[in-house]
């Protein structure tokens, strides 16, 4: 089957028939890209929830091209040969996406500086970019005492948006899913009928997809910001995943592990499966001895983690005077 042609602010690509205009967007790279809290593109089912990558399509295809009346969710959105779609080039975009921002701000504490996901949060970067200066909202918010749901994992409901991508690992990576979202409207809540519950040998995955604070892993918790940290790429030897991680180092000390996550915060694939690791890796071998350290990793995303870490003061002026900056 054809290729199909679509225009995203003012950039044209080409792509397979059945790709999401998110999808197209990420082809292309850079600012064009919508931002995404609750679309994963490793977890099958997710997106169409949070409405952060609501874009403006303002011609459905060469053959009907007519604007769509309302903004539509990239994330589930196909792309029609021919269609043309505006992004950070429109001003209903803008304006609905901050709209947006202060919704999910409405009960989220702005608790970042004791938040173990300060620093590579997509809340953080996303109320940056669109968030108000103060807030409308008058009511009480909503609280919830924090909770184990795992002798590994806190979760801390306050902070969460209900993006679901949690339950989603759940339910693809489990063999018994024992968490999920309870009650309704603005009583829903992602939690577990019996605390602790969750066992299985990747349930870790949850704390990777998770883009704000919700879910933290307690044997990281509280003990350093991850820009005081150096991520190095290391491997171990593991009969439950590929043992292919991120180990967060301080010195010579291993605070925490990871997945390798590519510059959208998702699990990279490796050796051609999604890179999920397993419980032990991540939460047990804190030990130098039980890795194999291959180098430092480089943090994509816009981000503080890689400032400072992987060039020395002589390597950065040398490549400001090849820019021909001062």
């Amino acid at each position: 089957m054809s290729r199909v042609k679509v225009t995203i602010d003012d950039v044209t690509i080409e792509v397979e028939p059945g790709t999401t205009i998110l999808n197209a967007a990420r082809q292309i790279g850079g600012d064009v890209v919508p931002p995404a809290m609750c679309y994963y593109s490793k977890l099958p089912g997710t997106g169409g929830k949070c409405r952060t990558c609501l874009v403006e399509v303002a011609a459905g295809s060469e053959k009907d091209p007519r604007p769509m009346p309302k903004l539509v969710a990239s994330c589930s959105t196909q792309v029609m040969d021919g269609m043309v779609v505006k992004n950070k080039t429109s001003e209903r975009v803008h304006d609905n996406r901050g709209g947006v921002v202060e919704f999910l701000l409405i009960n989220h504490p702005l608790d970042c500086p004791v938040c173990d996901q300060a620093g590579e949060c997509h809340l953080q970067d996303l109320g940056f970019e669109h968030g108000g200066a103060g807030t409308r909202y008058e009511e009480e918010r909503r609280t919830f005492d924090p909770i184990d749901i795992g002798n590994k994992i806190k979760l801390h409901m306050n902070r969460c948006i209900l993006c679901y991508r949690c339950v989603h690992v759940a339910n693809q990576l489990t063999d018994k899913r024992v968490h999920g979202v309870l009650h309704r409207g603005e009583h829903a809540e992602i939690s577990t009928y019996i605390e602790n519950a969750i066992e299985n040998d990747f349930s870790g995955n949850m704390i990777d997809v998770c883009p704000v604070g919700a879910l933290t892993d307690k044997t990281f918790r509280f003990k350093s910001r991850v820009w005081f940290l150096k991520p190095m790429d290391a491997t171990c030897e593991c009969s439950k995943c590929s043992g292919k991680a991120v180990v967060w180092m301080f010195g010579n000390e291993i605070y925490r592990v990871t997945s390798r996550k590519d510059q959208y915060g998702e699990v990279e694939d490796v050796d051609g499966k999604t890179g999920w690791i397993c419980n032990d890796c991540r939460f047990d071998k804190k030990d130098v001895s039980n890795w194999n350290i291959e180098g430092p990793r480089k943090i994509d995303r816009h981000s503080v983690i890689s400032q400072g870490h992987y060039t020395s003061p002589r390597e950065s002026a040398q490549k400001r005077i090849a820019d021909g900056s001062k």
